[in-house]
């Protein structure tokens, strides 16, 4: 497989043959895997050998996993299969960007070991507690960049030293669901896009933690924000990464 990034999206694109509009048609597509040439494509990135599939199943995946869609793969007078789970971006805007995680502070705080300084400060970010300060941007929270100095360092510190960690969480994920492949699809140009999600890892991990002009986190190339919206809800309270899908592919 190469390793230069700009031939593995060459390698990794195509037309689609038919478009898909969801998880349910990629896999309807990997099941029709020996009349659809879509799935008959992926597989091959995947370095299955056609001639040598006795079957393919292909089922969705739900709940909170990275993983969309789970493939096994039988090959002929071998005992054992290939599992492959696809994580599976529908784009339909190129510059919009797509929600890869979001959780409550306490929940990160328990997955990344996060100081308790650090995660009071992601809490005023979020809302979860109210400003401590007077005439913010927002009345109910505060941005990154209205936090004292201390804690804007304490914060970059952090996720430059765990950088690794977080960006395999929020895009691979960790239990036996995590993400091996991502199936990128713009519906515009109805183009898809195949990636190990271990290159997908080292694009978007990328680049310096920094706090944005708008007061978020940048990790990289993924943007760690407050959720928002969901009708003033709790959950809007949440902490949200999100990353461009398209990025990786315009790079």
């Amino acid at each position: 497989m190469p390793t230069n990034l700009e031939e593995l999206v060459r390698r990794g694109s195509a037309t689609a043959r038919a478009g898909f509009s969801n998880e349910k048609d990629v896999v309807k597509k990997f099941n029709n895997w020996k009349t659809d040439t879509d799935a008959q494509n992926w597989l091959a990135i995947m370095d299955y050998k056609l001639d040598e599939i006795e079957n393919v199943v292909a089922v969705q995946i739900t709940g909170s996993h990275k993983a969309d869609v789970q493939v096994k793969i039988k090959i002929y007078l071998k005992s054992a299969q290939g599992v492959e789970n696809i994580s599976i971006k529908l784009v339909s805007n190129p510059n919009g960007f797509n929600q890869i995680d979001k959780r409550k502070v306490d929940k990160y705080v328990e997955m990344w070991a996060i100081p308790d300084d650090i995660a009071t400060s992601l809490k005023l970010f979020t809302g979860e507690i109210p400003p401590t300060r007077d005439k913010t941007r927002d009345p109910r929270r505060m941005f990154l960049d209205e936090l004292g100095s201390k804690d804007r360092t304490a914060i970059i510190d952090f996720f430059t030293a765990n950088k690794i960690m977080v960006i395999a969480d929020v895009l691979k994920g960790q239990d036996k669901l995590a993400a091996s492949w991502m199936l990128i699809y713009q519906k515009p140009t109805n183009i898809w896009t195949l990636l190990p999600i271990s290159v997908v890892m080292n694009y978007y991990g990328s680049g310096e933690v920094t706090i944005s002009d708008r007061g978020s986190l940048k990790i990289g190339k993924v943007t760690m924000q407050r959720k928002g919206g969901d009708g003033g809800r709790e959950t809007a309270k949440n902490l949200q990464f999100k990353i461009n899908p398209c990025a990786i592919i315009n790079n």
